[in-house]
């Protein structure tokens, strides 16, 4: 037997004892128990991290030895259809939901050493590794092949994707694009105005890349904001962008917005345009806009069935710390932690409306909301079809550190490393396949 003493930085130590034969992989599940944390890099004296794929003995150590454990929080990131679970550094993504939209990452779980970021387009994943290139997996025809752009992808900093394509920033802050031309994933036309770019942003077929100068750059379908040319003169001093499916808003320097696109879908702020002033944050449905102002008040556009209308909830809009969309609806976060709704579909919280004290954080599927309460619980509303139903694993829900969603499902990552999922089994609503490689990140 080999006795090894693992500690936290906190100065929490266990001593384990294992057998000879055993990976340093036993080591780390035996630490992670022993601590109650969900993922743990064991790190060596010399400050190396020490390889789980391999034996106690081949990894030097020796009886007696001492380890220093680090807990790594693991994120998450979706397709319509699949989750993809990571840790920043990690040599291994957990992806789990429907194969053709990503689910199934065997294929590439080889390649994914070091993985930074991960980011998603409709049904393909792209994972930015710690060398700078990149790895795709999914649907082939909606980003997953980046092999024609892959000697160029390198020192990438920033991975964004529109429904069908990704963008990604280099070092350099040049541009690579690749995927379905129509979706954005042709930039040739403005390859040569990409430099310097600090940001991109999609909507569901086009992109806009916000350069070093605050200007903004546009491609794509031009219905879907990838024509900025009639506000060109406008986009100056560009802080952020936010798009719905097929429009962009911009807020500049001095809190004002600019926006393009489709004018029914939030191209079009005319109406409200001498109410966006010390704009502060903005978000998104699918076809409308809602904008947080410096007061904590609201002020929305674009089409009203899907949360552009919110006069008959505007007198509970104050002190709004934070806003999230589903597909037509929205949910804002207040000062006192309540929640007010508005729109279309999943907007109705009268259930639980008595439950949503103390909410820190939103989340939404195309019909549904998840609520993280200040206690680490869950409370979910709209359509059980779309992951408004958590009745299920409820008791489940405790510790959560963060849900992520597909368009019909959760997961949520509890302070354990596990993860609970629900909603639609064939958009990552099932996840009991996968579960025993959840803690086994790294």
């Amino acid at each position: 037997m080999l006795q090894v003493t693992v500690a936290l930085p906190s100065g929490r130590g266990e001593k384990f004892s294992l057998p000879q034969s055993s990976n340093v992989a036993d080591l780390r599940v035996l630490a992670q128990k022993s601590f109650q944390l969900g993922v743990l890099r064991l790190v060596a004296a010399d400050h190396s991290v020490v390889d789980p794929t391999k034996s106690l003995q081949a990894a030097g150590l020796e009886d007696g030895d001492h380890l220093t454990a680090i807990a790594v929080k693991p994120k998450l990131a979706a397709t319509d259809r699949a989750f993809a679970l990571f840790c920043s550094g990690g040599d291994r993504v957990v992806t789990f939901g429907n194969p053709d939209f990503g689910g199934d990452s065997s294929h590439v779980q080889d390649q994914l050493k070091g993985v930074q970021q991960v980011q998603a387009s409709l049904s393909a994943f792209a994972a930015i590794l710690a060398d700078g290139s990149v790895v795709t997996w999914g649907d082939p025809g909606e980003g997953s092949d980046s092999s024609a752009v892959q000697d160029q992808l390198k020192g990438v900093q920033q991975v964004q994707a529109s429904w069908a394509a990704f963008a990604a920033i280099l070092s350099d802050g040049s541009v690579v694009t690749w995927g379905d031309e129509d979706s954005g994933g042709d930039s040739s036309e403005v390859q040569e105005k990409l430099k310097g770019a600090k940001q991109v942003h999609a909507t569901a077929r086009a992109f806009a890349a916000i350069l070093a100068d605050g200007s903004v750059v546009t491609w794509g379908n031009p219905d879907c904001g990838g024509d900025s040319s009639e506000v060109q003169d406008q986009l100056k001093s560009v802080q952020k962008v936010q798009s719905t499916q097929t429009a962009f808003a911009a807020i500049l320097a001095d809190g004002s917005i600019t926006t393009w696109g489709n004018p029914h879908c939030g191209g079009d702020m005319s109406e409200v345009q001498d109410q966006l002033k010390g704009v502060q944050q903005v978000q998104a449905t699918w076809y409308a806009f809602a904008a947080i102002l410096a007061d904590g008040s609201i002020v929305t556009w674009g089409s009203p069935d899907a949360g552009g209308a919110s006069s008959e909830v505007q007198d509970q809009l104050k002190g709004v710390l934070q806003v999230e969309g589903s597909s037509s609806a929205f949910a804002a976060i207040l000062a006192d932690g309540s929640v007010v709704t508005w729109g279309d579909y999943g907007n109705n919280s009268s259930v639980v409306q008595d439950q949503l004290e103390g909410v820190q954080q939103l989340q939404a599927t195309l019909g549904a909301f998840a609520a993280i309460l200040a206690d680490g619980s869950v409370v979910t509303w709209g359509n059980p079809d779309y992951g408004g139903d958590s009745s299920v694993v409820q008791d489940q829900l405790k510790g959560v550190q963060q849900v992520e969603a597909t368009s019909s499902a959760f997961a949520a990552i509890l302070a354990d490393g596990s993860v609970v999922t629900w909603g639609n089994p064939d958009y990552g609503g099932d996840s009991s396949t996968v579960a025993d490689h959840f803690t086994t990140l790294g």
